[in-house]
């Protein structure tokens, strides 16, 4: 996912060259490569110019790592659990893609509405088949219904990226997950124009929260629908 994160918005190929610093272009060995423990052992540094290894590394590691542990938790060892890692995948590249580069590449949503629909249709999501046509519809339909109220405050990623979760999620999750970022991100963008951080008007990527709803609605979504009474969904 690191690779990912560095290489898809560079328009570099995801499989050569194979691990390097960015610094002095050295080859990574394997066990300069083991998910936070190089990291540490390091010190947060490359082991031959000795460069600074962003922080962005290991955050990315550990996220992973605690959304792969819950994916375990709520799905067992089963090829559900494998689809749904997938997904969450998929969600942690477009999070650091989009907060630096304020883009979300089609090589991540486009295959992933595709391989949310076959999920649906090959049983390994929990939603039949219709409602995940429905889902894609209804979060790539609301924000591009958002796209042409704001007239350009939302962009063409943030639409895939719904239908795509959407794809995913249903119908209802996707909607909450909506909800849910557009809360966090009013949220966030009050806090940093209070802090002097943004001025009003400035733009800030909605992606990132967006998947963030995303990430509590599979998780927690049922929950939050019933718990406060949301029947009419």
């Amino acid at each position: 996912l690191n690779v990912c994160i560095y290489r898809l918005p560079r328009k570099q190929s995801l499989t050569f060259p194979s691990s390097h610093c960015p610094k002095c272009n050295a080859p990574l060995r394997w066990y300069e490569n083991i998910p936070l423990f190089s990291y540490f052992i390091q010190q947060g540094r490359c082991r031959h110019c000795r460069a600074h290894i962003s922080y962005q590394y290991p955050l990315v590691e550990l996220l992973t790592g605690l959304l792969f542990t819950l994916t375990l938790i709520e799905f067992g060892w089963s090829w559900r659990s494998l689809f749904y890692a997938f997904f969450l995948g998929e969600l942690v590249v477009i999070i650091f893609v989009d907060a630096e580069h304020l883009i979300i590449p089609d090589k991540i949503t486009l295959p992933g509405i595709a391989i949310g629909l076959l999920g649906a249709f090959a049983s390994l999501s929990p939603l039949p088949w219709r409602q995940s046509l429905l889902g894609l519809l209804v979060g790539g339909g609301f924000l591009y219904l958002a796209a042409l109220l704001s007239k350009g405050g939302m962009g063409g990623g943030d639409i895939k990226l719904a239908a795509m979760m959407g794809a995913f999620l249903g119908w209802r999750k996707v909607f909450l997950a909506v909800l849910l970022g557009a809360f966090l991100g009013s949220i966030v963008g009050i806090a940093l124009i209070l802090m002097g951080r943004k001025k009003r008007g400035d733009f800030i990527p909605f992606g990132p929260f967006l998947t963030w709803g995303g990430i509590v609605a599979l998780f927690w979504g049922e929950q939050i629908i019933h718990c406060y009474r949301l029947h009419f969904w």
